[in-house]
């Protein structure tokens, strides 16, 4: 197993992983974004002990399973998470509806755009947000809100779409591990339906390989056709041990890499240890 660890400088990314290796001469380099190093040495190492039949360390494809934290690994996350860039445009879009919430917080902090009072938000209030933000619609409709506001919405220092401020290190690490045998997926504290509508597109990683936190689900029937009805409450959080528990739960086995930048990663690096085989930073 290898553990990294990503930042963000610039689009960079400072990464620690044990062990060594290199990139054969003559070869295009697949990680040609990565400075040369221990990082990447041991990245291509790494590979190379798992994916040849001869090592002791030989992983068979149906084990070779590599998991992403989203938020500040494989995009930005500065200056704030970007689902919650999305709940306060959200807020404000909706404001319209709700002339309630111009004096009743946490909703009066966005719509008065007063920095203390934005600052003073506790998790309880991000939790309110996305409650009110977050439900009421289909999943269908969600998708397409959510699509619909990447497609407008620009990061306020970049002046970029968000789907743009990804890692680029991080993209080739994806297409790197792929191209041999291992399937990649994202293990993220971000909202499972929000990161549905760009992740395939993006990082090359299917619906069906995003594990995020939950929103309750409600099924209706509405004029002769079943839907999936976003409700207020929290079902699911996968964030620091709730990773682990989510990677049992939708995952089903136990990674040999995992890649993040935050304390849930440590927590995911014990529960996934496995063997003398497991190296972790």
């Amino acid at each position: 197993m290898v553990m990294v660890k990503a930042a963000q400088a610039t689009f960079g990314l400072l990464v620690g992983i044990l062990l060594g290796g290199c990139t054969p001469a003559g070869e295009p380099d697949p990680l040609a974004s990565w400075n040369d190093g221990p990082s990447k040495a041991n990245i291509s190492e790494f590979v190379t002990r798992v994916t040849d039949a001869r090592s002791t360390d030989f992983e068979p494809v149906s084990d070779r399973i590599a998991v992403f934290d989203n938020d500040g690994t494989l995009w930005a996350e500065q200056p704030m998470y970007f689902q919650l860039a999305f709940a306060i445009d959200r807020v404000r879009a909706l404001a319209p509806a709700h002339p309630e919430w111009a004096s009743t917080p946490p909703f009066s902090a966005i719509l008065s755009d007063d920095p203390a009072a934005l600052a003073g938000l506790t998790e309880h209030h991000l939790l309110e947000i996305i409650a009110a933000t977050h439900s009421g619609m289909t999943t269908d409709e969600f998708s397409q809100i959510v699509a619909d506001w990447l497609a407008t919405a620009r990061h306020p220092r970049f002046d970029r779409p968000y789907t743009e401020l990804v890692y680029q290190p991080m993209l080739e690490l994806l297409d790197y591990l792929r191209a041999h045998g291992f399937k990649t997926f994202i293990v993220s504290g971000g909202g499972i339906d929000f990161m549905r509508v760009f992740t395939e597109e993006v990082y090359g990683i299917p619906p069906e390989q995003t594990v995020g936190s939950m929103g309750k689900l409600a099924f209706e029937l509405r004029d002769g056709r079943s839907v999936l009805v976003k409700q207020p409450g929290v079902d699911f959080i996968d964030d620091k041990e709730g990773k682990p528990i989510g990677i049992a739960r939708f995952i089903g086995r136990r990674p040999i890499a995992a890649f993040g930048n935050s304390t849930a990663c440590s927590r995911l690096r014990t529960a996934i240890s496995r063997s003398s085989r497991a190296t972790s930073s």
